[in-house]
Formats: structure tokens, sequence, C-alpha cells
């Protein structure tokens, strides 16, 4: 898949901004490496779930955890059931410069799209509904690995090395840093153990 050109990727941040009002802070959802290395900046983050998508290794990644001989497989959120994650809280005065940071990092390639979830974040001991923007993929995008079997994404995740490290790396600080935050995914944890022995 051919990398967006930045008036691409500016575009598509633009289009996102104009949902939101100028005056609030913007809250965005984390459920794979955003959890554990967002490389932004918020004042608050707070566990949170959305519905509708799951956490899913259906992202083939052919330059930071594989190469285009050997793919390795990162998270996206895939359609149906729900997701625990981490939403982080930008303030007003930080939006646009934050998130044009975000954009750079996940709107590579265009395999992700932007959505304004509602999201159920726990504070205080109560649940508050807030909207959040995350990033989903693409059903229709060429890198969309779908229906992976068990076996075949162990495979995958230990022979991927990408310039950002190894796929099995990045399968478990993920899911160290979710068990840490008392999130558990039942899949990504065998995973995980699958690849510790």
């Amino acid at each position: 898949m051919k990398p967006l050109t930045p008036a691409q990727r500016q575009k598509s941040l633009d289009a996102a901004l104009s949902h939101w009002d100028s005056r609030s802070p913007v809250w965005v959802f984390g459920y794979g490496s955003l959890v554990w290395r967002p490389e932004f900046k918020f004042d608050t983050k707070l566990a949170a779930r959305v519905f509708g998508y799951h956490r899913s290794l259906c992202l083939w990644s052919f330059v930071h955890r594989g190469t285009p001989r050997r793919p390795g497989l990162v998270l996206g959120l895939a359609p149906g059931g729900s997701c625990q994650g981490i939403a982080h809280r930008i303030a007003r005065s930080e939006v646009e410069r934050e998130l044009a940071k975000l954009w750079k990092r996940e709107m590579v390639s265009g395999a992700y799209r932007p959505r304004w979830l509602h999201a159920h974040i726990s504070e205080a001991g109560r649940v508050i509904r807030q909207t959040c923007l995350t990033f989903v993929m693409d059903p229709r995008s060429g890198v969309y690995a779908r229906n992976l079997s068990d076996a075949k994404l162990l495979r995958t995740v230990r022979a991927a090395h990408g310039a950002r490290g190894s796929n099995t790396e990045y399968v478990l600080a993920t899911a160290r840093c979710l068990a840490e935050h008392g999130i558990i995914d039942v899949r990504l944890m065998a995973l995980a153990r699958s690849l510790s022995r």
C-alpha cells in the first residue's frame, strides 16, 4: 500500500477535527501500542471500553514490525464485539499539535480510518460516557489480515522483525501493559504465553 502524502494526511486530520468543537479537550482511545507508547502529550489517562469493535492482530506490517519478505502483524480495531483499552485526554490548547504527531505515526498508509466512538470511561468508581477519537481498520484495505488462525498468528509473529523491533516484542509489550491495567484480552494473552515458551 502506498504511503499517504503529507497533503493527504493533513486532509484526513482536518476531516477528523471538523467534528471537534475547538473548546473541549479531546480523548484518544488506545488499544495497542498507544497503551504502552503513546508518543503524544496528554494530561489524564483512564480505563475505557468501546463497543462495536474488538482488538485484533489484523494489520500486516511491512516496515515497523516486519518486512515485505516476512511481514508482521500489528493491532487494529476490527468490526464486532467490544474492546477495553485506555483513553488519553489531550488538553484543548494541545489538541492540534498533538493530533498532528499522532496522525504522522498512525496514518502512514491509510489502512486505518479515524473514528469518533462512544466510550465508557471508568473514573473514580463511576462510568462516564465520552466520545473518543480512535483508529479502526479499513476492511477494504489491501493490508487487512482477516480470519487468521491462532497457529498462523503464532508463526507470523515469531518470524517477523522490522525497523521498530521484533513482532514478538510488540505483542509481549502490549499484553504486559494491558495486564498491568487490569485488561484481559484472552486471545492476545494466549498468544503472548505461546511466544514466551
